[in-house]
């Protein structure tokens, strides 16, 4: 991979984190997402960025699971689809969006939540 390729997956990846970092202490905004999308950069930028994410006491496990396994713990299940609850109603009670794009987000946000519902657990070991 040529290094300025290398450098976009770096800064990207760098990117990710701090938007991760924001989601830890804002209530409406994601922090798992960001941290998986930013341990693809640094795979693709960086193995040691990638081997800090990956062995991360706090946050590894999370990221480990999802690589395997494609796996959502129960308990990360429940933080994610209460969040999209709660964003929702946020949104609908702070823009008072008018029917059509409130039921376009909810549509959205609804896939969003299938989607997270389906993935699996991670197995016990």
């Amino acid at each position: 991979m040529d290094s300025a390729r290398r450098g976009f997956f770096l800064v990207l990846g760098l990117v990710m984190t701090g938007l991760a970092v924001l989601g830890a202490f804002l209530p409406v905004m994601p922090t798992t997402i960001f941290l998986i999308l930013a341990a693809a950069c640094f795979a693709r930028s960086s193995p040691r960025l990638e081997a800090w994410l990956m062995d991360h006491p706090r946050f590894g496990p999370t990221l480990r699971d999802w690589r395997r396994y494609g796996a959502i713990s129960r308990r990360g299940k429940t933080f994610a689809l209460s969040g999209m609850a709660v964003g929702y109603g946020v949104f609908l009670i702070g823009s008072r969006p008018g029917l059509w794009l409130a039921a376009g987000v909810g549509a959205l946000m609804l896939a969003c939540a299938f989607y997270v519902a389906s993935r699996p657990a991670p197995p016990a070991l």
